[in-house]
């Protein structure tokens, strides 16, 4: 293992607010917790909190949250935005030939190099996709393999550049046996292809799809970064006079268990692991006081403006999002999403949802499109978003979890762990 494998899972935590990483309440089955639910998160009245301390102006200064002056920035989509993005669907919709591989064909082939005779580590790969000419290989690499068919196997001479990173490969003759395995070639943009391929009849109609898929996800985007640029800005503004040292001490244990589960993966003890990683006890645990205390101040910040405002992780509007964020995590109820990542992710999750609705729509937001680096002022958009606004409260708007984009930390991390990509030749 490497370091970067340890850096990575401290982003997972501080992605999931830490609350996959250790988890000691109860399962939602009705949109409130069940008996067991972790000391000092409910209140007398049953209302389900972020925090133990029920006076959390004695803890943090929250900075001015309501007023805001904020631009939601949508990119602006272009022509070639949308013959982008047919290329890449042409390429994904490529179809196996039986002609001989050329330029611009998708090919998946197994190779094996040798050098004086003998292979090396990284050298070899089986089922290996890449598209000819797109540079993901050496040239000659590329060029060797144009005129196979299915089935042929040819050696292919590669002379390694005397700079290549890899020493004992630099300036050397290597020898590829190359097997070709599938030759795949995308087709021409026609109304036959979009018939068969896609929803559509017409190339025109398909065109208009795409570009309406891009402006929709553009809008989604620009959303989101609206939402982290409102958060950030109250974070950043506030101020923790001190912290509950019972938010804390359970906030550096949750991070202590979620190491404990990668050492274990590793079959070591939690000290193994992080000098296995190059971290000494003392980074170690300045990591944990880091960590809980950036999880606590965002959870006094979110207490503190549902309570200013009436706000409640147990309220309709709530539970309409606990809805919402079941379907943007991809499973398929509440229990589930609790059992993955923890009974907190969903409270904290849902609460700094609600809280960046609510400074989203209590603050000024100036609608604009984006053109490269020019910024227009969108009459058109800011019409469409003010009457949107009008018919839709906070559980009918689009909502995410604001930078905690769990699934691709959890891709990326799944890349960290994995094994090491094959010598791609390059």
């Amino acid at each position: 293992m490497k370091k970067k494998i340890y850096l990575a899972m401290l982003a997972v935590c501080f992605a999931l607010t830490a609350s996959a990483c250790g988890d000691d309440g109860a399962v939602i089955t009705d949109g409130t917790k069940t008996e067991g639910a972790a000391d000092g998160k409910k209140a007398e009245t049953g209302t389900t909190r972020l925090v133990s301390v029920e006076n959390v102006e004695k803890y943090i200064t929250i900075g001015e949250y309501k007023g805001l002056t904020l631009d939601n920035t949508v990119d602006a989509i272009t022509d070639d935005d949308v013959q982008a993005q047919i290329d890449e669907n042409l390429k994904d919709k490529a179809e196996p030939v039986s002609d001989a591989a050329k330029e611009g064909d998708l090919v998946t082939v197994n190779y094996t190099g040798t050098k004086d005779g003998q292979t090396f580590d990284g050298g070899t790969a089986n089922n290996y996709d890449f598209v000819i000419g797109d540079g993901q290989m050496f040239e000659e690499f590329e060029n060797g393999v144009i005129g196979m068919k299915k089935g042929d196997t040819k050696e292919i001479k590669i002379d390694f550049p005397s700079d290549y990173a890899d020493e004992t490969l630099a300036g050397k003759e290597v020898i590829y046996k190359v097997t070709m395995q599938n030759v795949r070639r995308e087709g021409e943009l026609t109304d036959e292809w979009v018939a068969k391929n896609t929803d559509y009849t017409t190339v025109d109609d398909y065109r208009e799809s795409i570009r309406s898929e891009l402006e929709k996800n553009a809008k989604e985007s620009a959303q989101e970064v609206l939402k982290n640029t409102a958060w950030s800005t109250v974070l950043e503004n506030s101020e923790v006079k001190e912290y509950p040292q019972e938010d804390v001490d359970k906030a550096v244990s949750e991070f202590k268990k979620s190491m404990e589960v990668y050492a274990k993966q590793a079959d070591m003890t939690l000290e193994e692991f992080t000098d296995s990683q190059g971290i000494s006890q003392d980074d170690f645990d300045e990591q944990c006081q880091q960590y809980a205390e950036g999880k606590v101040k965002q959870n006094l910040i979110v207490q503190g403006i549902m309570d200013a405002e009436g706000l409640s992780l147990d309220d309709k509007e709530s539970l309409q999002l606990q809805d919402k964020l079941v379907e943007q995590m991809g499973v398929s109820s509440i229990a589930e999403l609790v059992g993955t990542y923890g009974q907190d992710y969903v409270d904290e999750s849902v609460g700094l949802l609600r809280v960046e609705e609510f400074i989203i729509k209590n603050a000024s937001v100036s609608e604009k499109v984006a053109n490269g680096d020019v910024l227009a002022d969108d009459a058109d958009a800011a019409a469409e978003n003010a009457e949107q606004d009008s018919d839709q409260n906070v559980s009918d708007e689009d909502t995410d979890d604001s930078g905690q984009d769990n699934s691709d930390v959890d891709e990326n991390l799944e890349e960290e762990l994995g094994t090491e990509d094959v010598d791609q030749s390059e």
